[in-house]
């Protein structure tokens, strides 16, 4: 497929995203998929598959109402397309909003996506996720300080924070 054509399926499939549809998504991603979310929060991880990318669709419709403010940029080469944008939004367990500049970086072969790569920023989406201790809190593991020092000290050197060694 051309490059231009790789860029259209990438738009097809953001505007399924942003209809909710998860039957489009679906259908415009490989059946071996593998859709990669960075950090520590309820929808980090490797998803993979038809399977895994539906379940991601249902945590993440249900939990985040999310606009995008302008248009996203797309940067195409081959079969990689980049699309880089603004989001601003809303974890609905918590009320509590973020701003998000993103990239996603995906490959498309043969029409289909076949691999995500999210680079989102973490550190503004942690605060909007946690909740005063409550029987109902969502599973968040670090605080925003320890994620921090997860991220910059990860070769065991000596935390600011606690004055241990990580």
């Amino acid at each position: 497929m051309s490059t231009q054509e790789n860029v259209q399926i990438v738009k097809d499939f953001f505007a399924a995203m942003g209809r909710g549809d998860k039957q489009g998504l679906l259908a415009l991603s490989a059946e071996d998929i593998e859709w990669i979310i960075p950090g520590e929060w309820p929808l980090a991880g490797t998803h993979r598959g038809h399977a895994g990318v539906a379940d991601l669709c249902q945590k993440a419709f249900g939990m985040v109402e999310i606009s995008y403010p302008k248009p996203p940029e797309f940067i195409a080469q081959g079969d990689r397309v980049l699309v880089a944008d603004f989001a601003r939004g809303r974890i609905k367990a918590t009320n509590r909003t973020f701003d998000d500049d993103w990239v996603f970086a995906i490959t498309v072969r043969n029409g289909k996506l076949t691999n995500i790569r999210e680079y989102i920023d973490t550190l503004a989406l942690a605060p909007a996720f946690e909740m005063a201790a409550s029987p109902g809190a969502l599973p968040i593991e670090t605080a925003p300080h320890e994620a921090i020092r997860k991220i910059i000290l990860p070769w065991g050197a000596t935390s600011l924070w606690s004055g241990r060694e990580t």
